[in-house]
């Protein structure tokens, strides 16, 4: 009676302990099931790379919008795409006489032209280089279609005598190194001057209007 007491006991404690780590099992099954996701590391704004990134529709990076290179600047204008033309524009009463040079873009786009042209005349005594005046060089975009003008200004021949025989008329736009050559419009000679130096003195781009 005493065996079968004890026995009896005995699968008593064991049930028990089984009921108990039954439990614990399902106890830990749950936190595991329940433990909180670790959450996504917030983007640093940067590319794998290094390069910055910044968030798009659905996720997706989408790279910064820039302008084009150039958007907004105009190049500059070349000899190509100038009609030159000159123009007699001397005013009477005047001490000096006056050339009008004109230089139309004709480039189908906008232009910048600024600073003084190369001028050079062609003479029955060799080639006269003109100077600058001096006048200050503003910066100055010509529009497609549109000109924009400078003056030469050289002395009258009221010698009496011959003079200097003038033959031609050379233009080089500022940084160019193409040059248009065209016919002399003023006066058919200057004085003969002593001394070195040349007589003919240019304006930079901008410096005259059509009607001068």
């Amino acid at each position: 009676m005493r065996v079968r007491k004890f026995a009896v006991a005995a699968l008593t404690v064991a049930a028990a302990a089984f009921s108990l780590t039954a439990c614990q099992s399902d106890e830990e099954a749950g936190g595991a099931q329940g433990a909180p996701t670790a959450a996504p590391a917030a983007s640093t704004g940067a590319s794998p790379s290094g390069g910055p990134v910044s968030g798009g529709p659905g996720g997706r990076s989408t790279p910064p919008a820039t302008a084009p290179a150039g958007a907004g600047k105009a190049g500059k204008c070349r000899t190509a795409d100038l009609a030159i033309t000159a123009a007699d524009r001397t005013i009477t009463g005047d001490a000096d006489n006056t050339v009008v040079v004109e230089l139309k873009n004709r480039g189908g786009k906008d232009c910048t032209l600024s600073g003084y042209a190369g001028v050079d005349l062609k003479t029955s005594a060799g080639t006269l280089s003109a100077k600058r005046s001096g006048e200050p060089v503003v910066a100055g975009v010509v529009a497609a279609g549109k000109s924009t003008y400078f003056g030469i200004s050289y002395p009258a021949n009221t010698s009496g005598g011959s003079g200097v025989r003038i033959t031609g008329l050379v233009v080089t736009p500022p940084d160019e190194t193409q040059s248009v050559t065209l016919p002399w419009p003023g006066a058919a000679s200057l004085p003969v001057t002593d001394g070195g130096g040349s007589p003919v003195k240019i304006g930079p781009m901008g410096s005259a209007g059509q009607g001068q």
